[in-house]
């Protein structure tokens, strides 16, 4: 079957898997698409178990400006073929935290060329470039991690530099990262710990936000 052909195919199964309660519900959270049938998740991924992966059919699906194709092309892009280049310019294209969130679970958390990617990432100036770099690494750290020292040092400043002066949805990402990164070892939070310590007192509420939430953090039994 052709591309032109699956594109058509897959555009039925979800119209006729549309929830209008569902696709007003997220505009009223405010996920706004240009298109959205409402199909939640569970549907998405058994219409992208129908297909075999395919480079073709992931790049046609992420040029359609509508959500649940975002959404099927970060499940059917195969690995291999996404180049370093393509994947800036997927993150590039993305608009709201749902498909950075699932982008980065179903793609951008498995590239082989992740980890320096993701780095790159955080240190856009861009919103959802840098959300999609802390969420990716997010989930590396839940895999993996450790990380050398220069790399640590440069990923909790940027961290940290994000909690405090981002947005909503990049204060919540880089927690995200550092919350995973305490996880893995009693040393990497003590590091956070004394990374904050200094603003116990701040007149800034941001870093006094932060310094609460490592506290609440540390001192809740796992």
């Amino acid at each position: 079957m052709e591309i032109k052909e699956q594109l058509k195919e897959i555009k039925t199964q979800l119209r006729l898997s549309m929830n209008g309660a569902v696709s007003q519900s997220m505009r009223e959270k405010g996920l706004v698409y240009k298109l959205n049938f409402g199909v939640e998740l569970p549907r998405i991924k058994s219409i992208a178990a129908k297909y075999e992966k395919s480079h073709a059919l992931a790049q046609a699906l992420w040029k359609e400006e509508i959500r649940e194709c975002k959404i099927l092309a970060g499940l059917l892009q195969p690995t291999e073929s996404f180049l370093p280049e393509i994947a800036d310019i997927w993150v590039e294209d993305i608009r709201n935290i749902e498909i950075a969130e699932l982008t980065c679970m179903n793609l951008f958390q498995h590239l082989p060329y992740a980890p320096a990617k993701s780095f790159h990432w955080i240190a856009n100036d861009r919103e959802y470039i840098q959300i999609c770099g802390f969420l990716t690494i997010a989930r590396l750290l839940t895999k993996k991690g450790d990380m050398d020292e220069r790399v640590e040092n440069e990923f909790l400043d940027q961290a940290i530099t994000a909690f405090l002066s981002g947005s909503y949805h990049t204060r919540n990402a880089a927690m995200t990262a550092i919350r995973c990164y305490m996880q893995h070892s009693e040393e990497n939070a003590f590091r956070v710990c004394r990374q904050v310590e200094k603003m116990e007192n701040s007149s800034q509420e941001s870093e006094q936000l932060l310094y609460r939430w490592v506290k609440e953090y540390i001192e809740t039994p796992l």
